[in-house]
């Protein structure tokens, strides 16, 4: 088991995911804004090795642009060395990576020029993964996408389409189950004819289910997950106290988060917190776990 955190790390003082106005754009400012990034990214891997967090989701905003038209820069050539460097840290330091593109990459959109702008996104987060040299157990995760008035054609197009995806991005592609549109039962019927794995977002299941209990549904989804993958996903939150549904706590709640390991003892599973005081979270949770015998695999 490792415990991670997504894309920004609150201690230190440097962000892996600056970028400009397209009004702004130029040659000169794209090359310095991504080595600014890359070097923060390096930072906060370095930050989490230091405390043992082994788990990290890479900004999508790490290269402004990347699948833009204004773009006329080769960054990938440029900064080629730079990545194989985070890739040599990440390997030797036995670290897991993930990425999860914006809201705007719908695989399964009636619109033909949001599913053309999607492929280019979900080829530019394939190319980052690619160049840090990382294995299919780093994973690109999106949701199913939108209903559009019925449920059933949009989870058949998104089947049709992902069959006609490049390989690339299908051996990294993975989905998660939503809080509003797509339920975990949902995602299932996906990968019985997609062969997809699923990450399980435990508070998203909360909000949106068909009453399936959590060892139910971590049995179902590990099953979703082959060798090449590595062990499952699962994006782990509770309810904010005052917000409510559907909104993340802004920290961890340790008596929830106690009982969550414990129900859940029986799976081995990398931990996503999306939680939003990030690390700061991720730090607590890691002394909750600290002699669990899935995490001392470490």
């Amino acid at each position: 088991m490792k415990i991670g955190y997504p894309c920004i790390n609150l201690t230190l003082d440097c962000r892996s995911n600056h970028t400009f106005r397209l009004k702004n754009y130029s040659k000169e400012r794209l090359e310095s804004t991504i080595e600014a990034n890359l070097n923060c990214l390096q930072k906060i891997l370095e930050f989490n090795k230091d405390n043992k967090i082994l788990f990290f989701r890479i900004t999508s905003d790490l290269i402004p642009f990347a699948s833009h038209p204004i773009l006329d820069f080769e960054w990938k050539k440029h900064f080629k060395t730079a990545f194989e460097d985070l890739g040599a840290f990440i390997r030797k330091n036995k670290m897991r990576i993930t990425m999860h593109p914006g809201q705007y990459t719908v695989l399964n959109s009636i619109n033909e020029k949001v599913y053309e702008s999607s492929l280019k996104e979900l080829f530019y987060h394939v190319d980052v993964l690619d160049l840090i040299n990382l294995d299919y157990s780093a994973k690109i995760q999106i949701h199913v996408g939108g209903v559009y008035g019925d449920k059933k054609a949009s989870m058949e197009r998104f089947i049709n389409r992902y069959f006609r995806l490049d390989n690339k991005i299908k051996n990294r592609l993975v989905i998660e189950n939503d809080d509003k549109n797509y339920t975990l039962s949902d995602c299932l019927k996906i990968n019985e004819k997609a062969s997809i794995p699923i990450i399980f977002d435990v508070y998203h299941h909360q909000c949106n289910n068909l009453g399936e209990q959590i060892k139910e549904a971590f049995k179902r989804v590990s099953d979703t997950w082959k060798e090449k993958d590595g062990i499952p996903i699962i994006h782990y939150s509770s309810e904010h106290p005052i917000k409510k549904r559907p909104s993340h706590a802004d920290t961890i709640d340790l008596i929830h988060f106690k009982n969550f390991i414990y129900l859940t003892r029986d799976f081995d599973f990398d931990l996503m917190l999306e939680i939003k005081d990030k690390e700061i979270s991720a730090l607590k949770a890691l002394e909750i776990i600290s002699n669990d015998a899935r995490f001392l695999q470490n």
